[in-house]
C-alpha cells in the first residue's frame, strides 16, 4: 500500500473515531505517543485492511489487545467476544464511574474488554482525571 493511501486510511479511521481511542476513549490530541490503526479482527485471524475492520486505538489498548478477539468475563469466567467498535456501540457495553475516571463494563463483553485491554490503566485514569478538570473529558458520545 502506498504511503499516501496509508495516510488517507489513517485519517479516515481517526476522523470516524473523532480523535479518541475507540476502546478506552482517550483523546489522541493529549497522547505522548501516536495512535494506531488497529484491526478489530486481526490479520492473523483473517481480518482485512478494509475500513470496516479498522479502529483508532491508543498504543496501550492496541498492545493489550494484540491478536485477541475474546477474553474472560471476570464475573462469570466465560470466554466472551471482545467489544468491536465497528459492530457495537460503546455505551451499550460500558459506562463511566461517577467521577468519569473509570470505565465500567456493564455487559459480559464490556467486562471482558475492560479486563483484557486494561482500560483503567493508572496513566489513563490519571489523564481522565486531569482532562475532566479542564472539561476535555469524557467524549460526549460516550456519555449516556
Amino acid at each position: 500500500m502506498s504511503t499516501n493511501r496509508n495516510a488517507q486510511i489513517r485519517k479516515s479511521v481517526a476522523d470516524r473515531a473523532k480523535g479518541c481511542c475507540e476502546y478506552c476513549r482517550s483523546p489522541d490530541k493529549f497522547s505522548l505517543d501516536s495512535f494506531e490503526v488497529e484491526h478489530t479482527l486481526p490479520k492473523s485471524r483473517g481480518g482485512a485492511d478494509s475500513l470496516e475492520n479498522l479502529a483508532w486505538s491508543c498504543g496501550g489498548c492496541n498492545r493489550h489487545k494484540g491478536t485477541k478477539v475474546e477474553g474472560r468475563d471476570p464475573v462469570t469466567g466465560e470466554l466472551i467476544p471482545l467489544y468491536n467498535p465497528r459492530t457495537q456501540n460503546w455505551s451499550d457495553h460500558f459506562k463511566w464511574s461517577d467521577n468519569f475516571t473509570v470505565v465500567i463494563g456493564i455487559t459480559a463483553t464490556g467486562r471482558a474488554t475492560v479486563n483484557e485491554l486494561k482500560l483503567n490503566r493508572e496513566g489513563v485514569v490519571n489523564l481522565r482525571r486531569i482532562l475532566y478538570e479542564f472539561a476535555e473529558h469524557p467524549p460526549m458520545e460516550s456519555v449516556s
